[in-house]
């Protein structure tokens, strides 16, 4: 039987690999000028840009406490075994409800598999955990298979990030005043990882080219067999930023098989218009 896998749209997967591998992703709340929105459905990344670059400061929230339990009592009633997995609770809510919501249908289904698993990832890394654990399940393993190789897939993504406008983050709390300000001026960008589910500042580098170079420098310290590996890439409304990094990966790694997406509404909203990340594994998942 195979196993359902949900996700929500932090993931930043694109639409023609969520559609190939079946996965049902659950839309993030973003507020913008007032109004409520469905990341991906009512509003989409390019205006949510556009907006922000015109002054919008948007909020987030998690995905619909209705949306989570219905897709979970759907699979139970169908005797589907499903597994959701979720954005980073260190950015997100989403995974303290949906553990509770889990609970609240396996009194009423109480054979159902389910499993909730935190991610402790964002974006495009999120998103190529969650496509690996599909593809997985996709080749008929068996739930506690599955359940396994997602576990390990969001555990041992790699995250590396810069941003292009400092300002972002100093509202989401991310950088001091005085550090963006002066970050503005001369023309530093800070180069950020993922770290037990929460983002956090390595280095600070000035010029974007530099930028680049030392996230490759840092994906071969980090990664390993990345000839053989599918990275990813995601960027917030700057494909040719994406591209330029897809050429240097490719020429410094061997890799041939690179995914780029723009980032999402939900993760664009505190990162900011011009963001470019880069994600990997720190080594392939390899079963008995």
């Amino acid at each position: 039987m195979t196993v359902q896998i949900i996700t929500d749209s932090g993931c930043d997967l694109p639409k023609q690999y969520v559609e190939q591998l079946n996965i049902h992703v659950l839309p993030l709340v973003v507020t913008i000028n007032n109004e409520e929105k469905y990341d991906g459905e009512s509003i989409e990344p390019k205006a949510l840009y556009d907006e922000m670059r015109n002054g919008a400061a948007p909020k987030t929230a998690q995905a619909p406490p209705t949306m989570i339990k219905e897709a979970l009592e759907t699979c139970a009633k169908n005797n589907t075994p499903c597994i959701y997995i979720t954005l980073s609770s260190g950015l997100s809510g989403t995974y303290q409800t949906a553990v509770l919501l889990a609970q609240e249908v396996l009194e009423t289904y109480p054979n159902a598999e389910i499993s909730i698993i935190d991610s402790q990832c964002a974006s495009l890394g999120f998103g190529l955990a969650v496509y690996h654990t599909a593809l997985f399940a996709q080749n008929g393993h068996s739930y506690e298979e599955v359940v396994e190789a997602a576990r390990y897939y969001t555990s041992h993504t790699e995250h590396i990030f810069t941003v292009d406008d400092l300002e972002y983050l100093l509202r989401g709390g991310r950088v001091s005043k005085a550090a963006a300000f002066m970050g503005s001026l001369l023309k530093i960008k800070p180069v950020l990882h993922m770290e037990d589910g929460k983002l956090f500042p390595l280095e600070k580098i000035r010029g974007k080219k530099k930028v680049y170079a030392r996230m490759i420098e840092l994906m071969k310290e980090r990664g390993q067999v990345l000839d053989q590996q599918l990275i990813g890439i995601s960027h917030a409304d700057d494909l040719e930023a994406a591209q330029t990094l897809k050429e240097m990966i490719m020429k410094e790694t061997g890799c041939q098989d690179v995914m780029i997406s723009m980032i999402g509404c939900a993760i664009g909203a505190h990162a900011g218009p011009g963001t470019i990340a880069m994600f990997f594994l720190k080594q392939p998942y390899q079963t008995n």
